[in-house]
């Protein structure tokens, strides 16, 4: 019941006051299944891309973290093929940061920040990591491409 009480509140706030560039509503009537877009940043290879996400709110939410991936791909070295996303708020205590007092919208931002500052040194992807380290140029040129061919609308 917990559970149910506290996304109804987060996702009333979200529609209501959404963090800027997020968007996040349930699919398809279902609570504990939902989508968000994240608009790319200005000044990102990102930009004017629409990414789509996937977020699975598991049973004992919010003592753990939802299961959120990305459903549009994304050139990103902290990001794989599959959407995964290596974000340390995403995982349980101890390898992760994830407390209860963290919510969705928070989450959001978070993967927002993400894709303006990629972290090399905690890579999903050890290739674009070190071209993102070392061919920085190249890195912004494929993250560009991938985000006009997967993710402009």
């Amino acid at each position: 019941m917990q559970r149910a009480s506290r996304l109804k509140r987060e996702l009333s706030l979200l529609t209501a006051e959404p963090p800027p560039g997020i968007t996040c509503w349930q699919n398809e009537n279902q609570l504990d299944d939902l989508r968000a877009q994240i608009l790319g940043g200005a000044d990102t290879p990102y930009e004017k891309g629409i990414f789509n996400l996937e977020i699975l709110v598991p049973e004992r939410y919010p003592f753990e973290p939802p299961k959120i991936r990305f459903l549009t791909p994304i050139y990103h070295p902290n990001i794989d093929s599959a959407g995964r996303i290596c974000l340390d708020v995403l995982k349980l205590p101890p390898k992760g940061a994830w407390r209860p007092s963290l919510n969705i919208s928070t989450l959001l931002t978070s993967i927002q920040l993400l894709m303006a500052e990629p972290n090399p040194d905690d890579p999903l992807m050890a290739d674009i990591s070190s071209e993102y380290k070392y061919n920085k140029q190249l890195f912004l040129l494929n993250a560009r491409e991938w985000t006009e061919k997967y993710a402009s609308q």
